[in-house]
């Protein structure tokens, strides 16, 4: 395929490579000259490399790449007036209103990218506000640095191990992530309701995960054992998807359901590991 500076219009595309070469050369033949510039010219044309996938508005790593960072870097500067200044019905606000821009992009055939930049915010103010409400309840000052770093980790483990082949998204795993996800949504939704109307005191600060107790550990560490499992399946799931859409030449706009799809993961991830910590610390 020639250079793109070409193909805006049906006067730049020669028929067919060789064929329009060819005839350009013998223009000489035909009446008309040809100088030494448009021989150089079209030779370069018709040497040119073919246009990348970013050329032609497929979707590319490299999109992704950059969308996720942008849209995870938003996430985080709205995390800082949450971390500095938090306030109990701003954290409310920006996770009710997260979860509900989450739902829409989730469903939405194309997102926009403005919902999801709308969804960083909210979510960062959120993740700001709870990291430090966490910190001073249960006097844990790194708890939020703690999860950072495990969430960072276990996404350069899962995504080597991607890389490596060593793991796919199998029918078995899909499988596994749908009931696995069925399964928390339903313990989380109980588990609301008994922390909403059960009794108000240490115990039962999370509901059933500090209630109930396994052998000594705490089901709530279990059960965010659990979650990141399945987050993980999950981020596998996604890196599955990212690369099936860029072999298959999907339209670029796809970048913004990739990137939005790892940030999920990512933030649920965060929560997990942020919550493990806060039950561990309020057993000292």
């Amino acid at each position: 395929m020639a250079s793109p500076v070409f193909n805006r219009g049906k006067e730049f595309q020669p028929a067919s490579g060789a064929e329009a070469h060819n005839a350009a050369l013998s223009g000489a033949s035909m009446g008309g000259a040809v100088t030494a510039t448009q021989t150089a010219n079209l030779n370069a044309q018709f040497n040119a490399p073919d246009a990348g996938p970013a050329d032609t508005g497929r979707m590319t790593y490299e999109g992704v790449i950059t969308k996720t960072s942008g849209i995870g870097l938003l996430v985080l500067l709205f995390a800082i007036p949450g971390y500095m200044f938090p306030n109990t019905i701003g954290m409310i606000a920006g996770a009710i209103i997260g979860m509900v821009l989450g739902l829409v992009v989730a469903f939405q055939k194309r997102p926009k990218p403005a919902l999801i930049a709308l969804y960083a915010m909210a979510q960062g103010y959120f993740l700001g506000a709870i990291t430090t409400w966490i910190q001073d309840a249960y006097d844990v000052p790194g708890a939020g640095l703690q999860a950072l770093i495990a969430t960072g980790v276990t996404f350069g483990v899962v995504l080597a191990l991607y890389k490596s082949g060593k793991v796919r998204y199998t029918p078995k795993m899909q499988k596994f992530l749908m009931i696995g996800m069925i399964s928390y949504l339903a313990f989380s939704l109980v588990n609301v309701m008994i922390m909403i109307f059960g009794p108000n005191d240490e115990t039962n600060a999370w509901g059933l995960r500090t209630s109930v107790e396994i052998f000594g550990i705490p089901l709530g560490v279990l059960i965010g054992l659990f979650a990141v499992v399945l987050a993980c399946v999950s981020l596998i799931g996604d890196f599955d998807f990212i690369e099936n859409a860029v072999k298959n030449g999907m339209p670029a706009w796809v970048e913004w359901k990739a990137a939005f799809g790892l940030i999920v993961t990512l933030i649920w991830l965060y929560i997990e590991f942020l919550r493990i910590i806060a039950i561990f610390s309020g057993r000292r």
